[in-house]
């Protein structure tokens, strides 16, 4: 049996009056929502929109938000950014169908393509993007971002509160849903702020692998980036989640996010099969929608 791991972060002193901040910051700012139809995004069964809104800086956004034909509201699918430089109307390889059956907004956060401008991010390097100043910090935006796109979702009569679920391969729907109303189930893989440092030191993958390329640059810098990916770690949100969770990691890896969680947390080690784990997330996500079927791609099938 592995042993749990462990994280030594600590939670900052002000981590509530750094994030209460953000969420003012955020809430000073109109939405400002434009929608404009794209027909060769559009199906048989579904339009969808490009959407622009706003969230802290001033900053423009993009997301695609796609409605089903028919009369909602409409089971909710909410794709947080994955932090990757393309945002796709679902994800690759999912079976275009389900845009007849659910609500989908995909957001692109600052930095990602649509909503590049003024700010382009770097892939790798968004990840360390002033990591040495937490009010600085790029992912603090970014965070921010997820809430606003959560704002959004909530403007739209279609959607069905009771059945939103948000959707991501990091922290980010665990950190919205800690921030911001109105998800009612999760799907997140704590794996950028999960104990970032203890975690960045044993692996040479991305993202964390730029933490270390950051540090060998800056080693004298290694506290203030320690003190910035604290305001981060999934550890200090989950205390505040209720709604029903599947977590994908290792139990080992994640003991420590389920015990400080009130809510059911699922956690489901992936089989490194982007079939098995797909058929799985549809599967759960149907079953907490209540929905008797999945629709899966024709090569699931």
């Amino acid at each position: 049996m592995q042993e749990q791991f462990q994280p030594t972060v600590a939670m900052p002193d002000d981590f509530h009056a750094y994030w209460h901040r953000t969420m003012e910051a955020l809430d000073a700012i109109p939405i400002a929502p434009e929608a404009e139809i794209m027909p060769i995004r559009s199906t048989g069964f579904s339009t969808t929109y490009g959407v622009r809104f706003t969230s802290i800086g001033p900053y423009r956004l993009f997301g695609y938000l796609s409605i089903p034909h028919g009369e909602g509201p409409f089971p909710t699918l909410v794709y947080f950014t994955r932090l990757q430089s393309v945002v796709e109307p679902l994800p690759q390889g999912d079976a275009i169908e389900k845009q007849g059956r659910f609500l989908v907004f995909s957001m692109a956060a600052r930095g990602q393509r649509n909503a590049d401008k003024p700010y382009a991010a770097s892939f790798p390097g968004l990840f360390v993007d002033g990591i040495e100043d937490p009010e600085a910090y790029v992912l603090r935006g970014i965070v921010a971002d997820c809430c606003r796109a959560m704002d959004y979702v909530l403007t739209r009569p279609e959607a069905d509160r009771s059945r939103i679920v948000g959707i991501g391969q990091n922290e980010m729907p665990l950190l919205t849903a800690a921030l911001r109303g109105g998800l009612t189930h999760l799907v997140a893989s704590p794996s950028f702020f999960y104990g970032t440092m203890d975690r960045a030191s044993g692996t040479d993958s991305y993202p964390l692998e730029e933490v270390n390329e950051y540090l060998r640059q800056f080693p004298d810098r290694r506290d203030l980036v320690a003190r910035t990916v604290s305001y981060f770690d999934p550890l200090f949100f989950v205390p505040r989640i209720t709604v029903p969770t599947l977590l994908w990691g290792g139990r080992h890896m994640l003991g420590a996010i389920v015990e400080a969680m009130p809510g059911p947390a699922e956690v489901r080690a992936s089989e490194h099969s982007r079939y098995k784990d797909g058929v799985f997330q549809e599967r759960w996500i149907a079953r907490q929608f209540g929905l008797k079927d999945v629709i899966l791609p024709a090569h699931w099938r």
